[in-house]
Order: structure tokens, then sequence, then C-alpha cells
């Protein structure tokens, strides 16, 4: 079908406006993302409905703390990417065109499909996630619409990289995100995941001000983006420009892909990167892919209560009443807590 946000140029160019890569597209090619084709001088998606992943999860596993914890979301995804990280997780569906000569693969499935089986499901929310929503825009927005009218919430697990007209199209319908703030450099997007930094923050500082509610992760690369003041200058960001509400995932690297040739983060960098989030203000800093680690858990920010105790992706406990901290009252932010 013909995508979203584009504009026709001279000589069946067209201009994508998807993404902050905004690409030029010969007739005949696609963008960077490798799922938009021109095509006589009309910009199309090739992947509407051509779903690679469903399957239902803990909210906890976007990673989202602080929506419904202990809800299930319906999760989808289709093939592609609009970066290229040597450290992809996914990389065998994200980065399924560019590795594949331009093979997209996906099961036919209509939005309403999506928010039955949702429905069906007891998810409270539709996470559109595991490669980058964004460059399945189209199906995601017409998907996020029908779900509001049955009441589901609707979240994106994203790398942060859209444009300022894709994320004001899609914010009467979009409740929550997970962005990647993959490192606070220049040189690390443009070395590791062939994207720049700016576009990311500014991002981040509309969905706040768009009334998205928003979480932010930070995978630790041994060597790359771990370095003390770096840290700083994130955790600086977040708690002065996003706001000390904003919750913190800080998520342990394993070889993969790419980017073999590293070692996984020590645990000890994790809890470094805890404590300078904390000391920066924030309310809500956690450790990823360490279960068994008290960073997992939702403490209160004023009087250290065990506020959501987790396991993994699981809520065992959910202690807080309407919101609140049962100890001293104080509010905890979040969605449906």
């Amino acid at each position: 079908m013909e995508a979203y946000l584009y504009e026709p140029l001279e000589e069946k160019k067209v201009k994508c406006n998807l993404c902050n890569h905004r690409c030029i597209i010969k007739e005949g090619r696609r963008g960077i993302c490798g799922v938009r084709e021109n095509r006589g001088g009309v910009l199309e998606t090739l992947v509407y409905g051509r779903l690679i992943a469903r399957h239902i999860d803990p909210i906890e596993k976007k990673p989202l703390f602080h929506l419904i914890p202990g809800s299930l979301s319906y999760s989808v995804a289709t093939v592609g990417c609009n970066f290229k990280c040597k450290f992809c997780q996914n990389a065998d569906i994200a980065q399924m065109p560019s590795d594949r000569n331009g093979m997209i693969m996906g099961d036919p499935f209509s939005p309403r499909e999506v928010v039955d089986a949702a429905s069906k499901g007891d998810c409270k929310t539709i996470a559109y996630t595991y490669t980058e929503p964004t460059v399945f825009f189209e199906f995601a927005y017409d998907t996020a619409k029908l779900a509001h009218q049955k009441g589901i919430k609707n979240v994106f697990i994203t790398n942060g990289y859209m444009t300022a007209q894709a994320l004001n199209m899609i914010s009467p319908y979009l409740d929550a995100a997970n962005v990647d703030l993959k490192a606070y450099t220049n040189d690390f997007y443009k070395t590791y995941c062939g994207a720049k930094l700016a576009p990311v923050k500014e991002t981040l500082k509309l969905m706040k001000s768009l009334g998205v509610f928003v979480e932010v992760t930070t995978l630790l690369i041994p060597g790359l983006n771990d370095a003390r003041d770096e840290l700083e200058e994130l955790a600086a960001f977040l708690a002065g420009s996003l706001g000390t509400e904003t919750p913190w995932h800080i998520s342990r690297f394993h070889p993969t892909y790419k980017l073999m040739d590293r070692p996984s983060t020590p645990v000890k960098t994790l809890v470094m990167a805890r404590e300078i989030g904390i000391k920066a203000g924030l309310k809500y800093v956690y450790t990823g892919n360490v279960p068994g680690e008290s960073g997992e858990k939702t403490f209160c920010y004023q009087c250290g209560k065990i506020l959501i105790d987790r396991w993994g992706f699981y809520v065992r406990e959910n202690l807080t009443e309407n919101g609140r901290c049962p100890d001293c009252g104080a509010k905890i932010d979040g969605v449906g807590l």
C-alpha cells in the first residue's frame, strides 16, 4: 500500500519523512529501512500487515515497569529497521532485508485481527516491538486507532528516530514508549548504529510534551558506552530534560550479531550506573538482564520500601495503593499502578 509521510520530488524520486534519515529514494530503490520502496514515484510500504512475530508477553519484558504492572501485552513486529546496530539482538528479523538481499517475510494480518487477538488474550496493551515500529508505521497507526476504540493501550518499543511529523500523527493513540537511548555520544551512534544522537533526544522531549509515558533503556557495552562521565551526562539529561519521574533501565550486554569481540557487561558496571542515575535524582532506576538482582524491584523513592517485587519479567507482589506508597503516601509515577 502507499506509505504515509513522504513527498514526491523531480525525476520520480521521493523523500521519506517517516524517520530522521529522511531518505531520498530513487525509482525502484528502497530506503535505509529496506521496507519502503519507490515504485514509479509512489512510496510503498512492503510490510503492511506482514507480521514476522506475534507473542503475548508480560509488559515487564518490553521493559515497561510503570505501565499496568503484571499485565499482558500483545506484541507484534514486521521485518526491517532503520538502524544498523552491530549489537542487534533481533538481527534475524530486524536486519533481514539488508542481510538477505531485500528478503521480506511475514504472515498476513489485519489491524482488526491483531486487536481481536489482543482482546481475546486479555492483553491490556498492544506493543509494537522486536524490530523498529517506525518502519511499519502505517500498520501500527491503523491498529493503534482500533485498539483505542476497544480500550486497549498502545506502546512503542523504539529507537526514537521517528520524525516529529510521525510522532505527532500517532501520539493521540500512543500511551507509552520505551525508547533506547543507546549511548550519549554521537560517535557511538554513527559507528555502531548508523545514526545520530540528537534526533533521539528530540524525540524523547517531544514524547514527554505530548503526554506519552516514557521509559528509557540503555544497553551498557564494555568499553564503548559505559564510561562514568558519559553515564553522568546521560543521567543528567534524563533528569533535567525529561524529568526525575522517568524510569531508566540499564541493561546488560551479551556478545551478539556483529559485536562478538566484547565481553558481557560486569554486574558491577550496572550497579555503578544505577548509583549514578539515583545520584542524578532519578526516582526509578533498574538493572536488566540480571534476574534476581534488587535492581529490578520498584522502591519508594521517599521511604525506600519495596513496592513492586519482580523476578525477571514477573511481578511477585505489588503493594502500591492507588498509585501511592502504602507507608509514606508518596505518589508513584506511571499508568495503572
